[in-house]
């Protein structure tokens, strides 16, 4: 028995519509634009909406009904904060890498093929295969989420969500490449924005005086406190990790270099910044709100108690075209961005006889099949896979200054690049929490957690990500001051 009433009938004939129906426009609109440049990067050709949309939509995700609706209701205000800013944040940082990667590179496609011109071949195919690994994790996350969100609306097979999802979406984007998977964006993103300002207006007038900080002080005081801990570690947490992996997720640099100019790219990027935060602010708002009314909740589900609270057959409609939206938005612009990077820097890892960008770009359409095809396997089964995503995080964070302070430092060579990262990577993982998050290899394992003060017992998460993401750091400014003083 379903818990809103809505039949797997009729739930499957709105999944199935909605996604022939993006199907259908990404393959009519991509037609006259079936060249290798269209397909990586628009011909460079995107004007401020397009580009505006796009960024957007791809920054969100079916995630957004999950993540900052759970956070926020251990994490409180700090976690809302820093999951809006981390989401938004590199849209800033992207005008700035942007607007130097588009001088010094302007006929790239990739984050990496510009990295490649800079470090060798070994660190090279070390952030390759970290940026695939990552988009992959996000794309069976994204397909999880919507079967088990279409499920636990209508019982839906989680395995016949997840193949319609996949089947219509790889088809169009593997046909029209970007641009479709920007024009179908465009779309998408207005559906998104509607849908959300309906479910304001619904929540609204379903909780009433509920819909405030002030109720959530009195329930929940701590959840808004300035003095709670937990608040401002989470928030550093989630900001570091979300906007880590956003830097080095292909779908935005694919869209730096398809802006028609610098200016279109910059405006975008500001505009996507300012709709992202209140989007995502909006979203863990909410989770407190759910969580003050019913703690007994799943925290995960807040969003979903609310809204269909009356058991409305038009809200869980509403709710399943949200769903499906953000996730078609967001796995389109995976499926593209794996593709181009297959297609640009597959060459430098993989020799084919022939020389032509052709063969790797069937080459990259049969890899992404494949890595459906696992999607769709973890996606049947309902995995959680929450704690591989943070694994996938971590990594990110132990790149992340390394590489982008590299943008401005001539003096990173790779073997000190591929040294600071390790570096991050080992450290981090010896504090990473294991997936009861009671202790990690280092605390608990290796050494006794009574050797180690309480806030690192209770913050094995922050501890890691911070130890992955800022050592690097230090290494990088020993290792140039030796440099330094050995030239003079």
């Amino acid at each position: 028995m379903n818990t809103f009433f809505i039949s797997q009938t009729f739930s499957l004939a709105l999944l199935i519509f909605i996604c022939l129906f993006f199907a259908f426009f990404g393959i009519f609109y991509s037609k006259k634009f079936q060249d290798l440049n269209n397909y990586l990067t628009a011909n460079r050709s995107v004007g401020l909406f397009s580009l505006t949309t796009s960024l957007t939509a791809s920054a969100l995700g079916a995630w957004i009904l999950f993540g900052p609706v759970s956070a926020s209701t251990w994490g409180g205000i700090g976690s809302i904060i820093g999951y809006s800013l981390g989401t938004a944040f590199p849209m800033l940082l992207l005008i700035f890498l942007g607007k130097k990667i588009r001088k010094e590179f302007p006929n790239g496609s990739t984050l990496v093929e510009f990295l490649r011109k800079k470090f060798g071949k070994s660190l090279f195919k070390l952030i390759l295969l970290m940026m695939i690994f990552y988009m992959f994790i996000f794309l069976c996350a994204g397909v999880t989420a919507i079967s088990v969100l279409i499920n636990y609306i209508s019982g839906t097979p989680l395995w016949l969500t997840a193949l319609i999802v996949l089947l219509t979406t790889l088809t169009y984007t593997l046909y029209g490449g970007l641009r479709a998977s920007l024009f179908t964006d465009n779309i998408q993103m207005i559906f998104i924005l509607i849908l959300l300002i309906v479910s304001f207006f619904i929540i609204k007038g379903f909780t009433l005086d509920q819909f405030s900080f002030g109720f959530i002080k009195v329930r929940n005081p701590h959840l808004i406190s300035a003095s709670y801990i937990p608040g401002y570690t989470a928030g550093f947490t989630f900001f570091i990790a979300v906007a880590a992996t956003n830097l080095f997720h292909q779908g935005n640099w694919q869209r730096v270099y398809a802006a028609k100019n610098f200016i279109t790219l910059k405006r975008s990027l500001i505009v996507s910044f300012f709709i992202i935060i209140p989007i995502v602010f909006y979203m863990g708002f909410i989770g407190m709100v759910a969580f003050s009314i019913d703690p007994n909740i799943r925290p995960d589900l807040g969003f979903f108690s609310l809204l269909l609270k009356e058991n409305s057959t038009l809200l869980s409609l509403i709710v399943l075209t949200l769903g499906l939206t953000l996730t078609i938005s967001t796995v389109d612009t995976l499926i593209n961005a794996i593709s181009s990077l297959i297609v640009v820097d597959g060459k430098a890892v993989f020799k084919f006889n022939k020389k032509m960008k052709i063969d790797y770009l069937k080459f990259s359409k049969y890899l992404i099949l494949m890595l459906s095809l696992i999607s769709f396997v973890i996606a049947s089964k309902g995995f959680d896979i929450l704690y591989l995503f943070l694994l996938a995080d971590l990594f990110c964070c132990a790149f992340v200054v390394t590489i982008f302070y590299s943008f401005f430092d001539k003096r990173i060579n790779e073997k000190i690049a591929y040294f600071s990262i390790i570096i991050g990577l080992i450290s981090g993982f010896l504090l990473f929490p294991t997936p009861d998050f009671s202790k990690s290899l280092l605390v608990g394992i290796f050494l006794s957690k009574e050797l180690f003060p309480t806030f690192i017992n209770q913050s094995l998460l922050f501890s890691s990500f911070l130890v992955a993401t800022f050592l690097p750091l230090i290494v990088l400014k020993v290792k140039n001051l030796n440099k330094t003083r050995l030239y003079k």
